[in-house]
């Protein structure tokens, strides 16, 4: 009975992903976006239905372990247009790394003004990076990983959401640009908004979350101290 209620749900979670493409494709609308019409039908799906999450959950994991398999595949785009990555190599690692410096001690230094508990300050300054790194870089600070996990998911789906439409209000349209500061800015779920733009757009995003991650969690333990006992 676990067995087919895992693969059923699946399918829902399947189901719901390729209803949220076609709609997509089909409405030109930034509200339309993958990450957050998917999710919003399964749960929809799982509250209409009286599903509890622990029912729910074997499927998720299981899914949710397909994304090493598919994070490694970012390697093909990768290898793909290497010339093109070697040729930016420069203006790429400086834009990261200046951009996911700036958006930590941006999100720390106005919740340190605004007079918030040293919990939620340090947890925010990891907002833009993958969840799990998120986690871990707020335990080690003296943050909350559950907050840093919840600005994750709020910025990841405000990015997603808003990125593109902002990014072609600014005119950006270069696809080396648009992927940089998807993925910088609103790691998985910026990348998978990239990936739907182009390959071009979902490598850069791959690299610039994977460079967020590593410049966010090597500098908060420095600038976190400064910032909550200013």
């Amino acid at each position: 009975m676990q067995f087919i209620s895992t693969v059923v749900l699946i399918l829902v979670t399947i189901g719901a992903y390729l209803l949220s493409r076609f709609l997509s494709s089909r409405y030109q609308n930034p509200l339309m976006n993958v990450v957050v019409v998917s999710s919003a039908l399964v749960i929809a799906v799982l509250l209409l239905f009286h599903v509890p999450y622990e029912l729910y959950r074997p499927g998720k994991d299981f899914i949710t372990m397909l994304l090493g398999p598919a994070t490694v595949c970012l390697a093909v785009p990768l290898y793909n247009n290497r010339n093109i990555v070697k040729k930016h190599l420069a203006p790429i690692i400086l834009g990261v790394c200046s951009a996911s410096a700036l958006t930590a001690i941006t999100a720390m230094s106005i919740a340190q003004l605004a007079g918030m508990p040293k919990d939620i300050v340090v947890s925010l300054g990891s907002k833009s990076v993958t969840a799990p790194v998120a986690a871990e870089v707020a335990k080690v600070n003296g943050g909350d990983p559950g907050l840093a996990i919840a600005f994750v998911i709020v910025t990841g789906t405000l990015g997603a959401l808003a990125g593109p439409a902002i990014l072609t209000l600014l005119k950006i349209t270069s696809p080396l640009i648009r992927g940089l500061a998807l993925g910088t800015v609103s790691h998985g779920q910026g990348t998978a908004t990239a990936l739907l733009e182009g390959e071009q757009q979902g490598l850069m995003a791959g690299i610039g979350m994977a460079l967020a991650a590593v410049v966010t969690s090597s500098i908060i333990p420095f600038i976190a101290p400064l910032i909550v006992h200013s």
